[in-house]
């Protein structure tokens, strides 16, 4: 079996021993492995995260396949977090992962003891339960960061971060600010990957099939996607994560 520190020494060379140290001592948790979430653990686990929580409640559906890397003509119907905790481990088998096929809401939060985290990452779909995940993760002593809607994107370019209230043109971040308003404010501020681009559908939305995902069948409206975006949309969400580390770690 490879040495971790014979998979990660590019990552080394590049950040350091102290960065690296930290970061394979670091624990996250990560809700929702789609489109933006799956290529997010990729990155999180090939950076060297030594500890990682996946959750999500979906099989992986035909629907998928353009877009999600747990999902091929293979895994419909299989459980999309076994499926990329099989494809992390074989990135590093010495990495600890956890992977839990439930769905994230206001009721189910205490089973995910979030003040025992280092980092907690927001890739849902849902507004309703992506409003209780900022909400209660940002009570926490935990470093939040969150991705805003990767759907009708198509440019690259307009790829941005910011801190959630900045966040501009952004269709999804709108409705939660004014649902956080209404509701409960987040105790803390926290950064936000996002796009200001907002094509419109070209084509006809698709007939749910058997199989559809939970997640899927409960969208009132299904919007185009492209993997270019949800993949880059993934690896910033990750990178956010990386940087803030290998940043702690040059402070003296």
């Amino acid at each position: 079996m490879y040495q971790e520190k014979e998979i990660f020494s590019r990552n080394e060379l590049l950040i350091g021993s102290k960065a690296m140290d930290k970061i394979s001592k670091a624990h996250v948790i990560l809700f929702g492995v789609g489109g933006v979430g799956s290529w997010c653990a990729e990155s999180l686990i090939r950076s060297g995260i030594g500890h990682l929580t996946i959750v999500d409640p979906d099989d992986v559906s035909i629907t998928n396949i353009n877009r999600q890397l747990p999902a091929t003509t293979e895994t419909v119907g299989q459980a999309k977090v076994n499926v990329l905790k099989t494809r992390l481990l074989a990135i590093n088998p010495h990495a600890d992962i956890t992977a839990v096929q439930t769905i994230y809401t206001n009721d189910t939060n205490d089973l995910f003891r979030l003040d025992t985290y280092d980092y907690i990452l927001d890739a849902i779909d849902s507004p309703e339960h992506k409003t209780n995940l900022i909400i209660n993760a940002t009570r926490t002593n935990a470093t939040f960061f969150s991705s805003m809607g990767a759907a009708l994107k198509l440019d690259a370019s307009h790829i941005h971060t910011a801190e959630f209230w900045k966040v501009y043109g952004c269709p999804l971040a709108a409705a939660l600010r004014r649902r956080l308003k209404k509701n409960t404010m987040p105790a803390k501020k926290f950064l936000c990957v996002f796009s200001d681009e907002v094509p419109e559908n070209k084509g006809i939305p698709p007939i749910p099939s058997p199989g559809q995902s939970i997640r899927d069948e409960r969208k009132a409206r299904i919007n185009g996607t492209i993997p270019h975006i949800t993949a880059i949309f993934g690896f910033t969400l990750a990178g956010l994560l990386i940087q803030d580390i290998v940043h702690s770690s040059s402070l003296p």
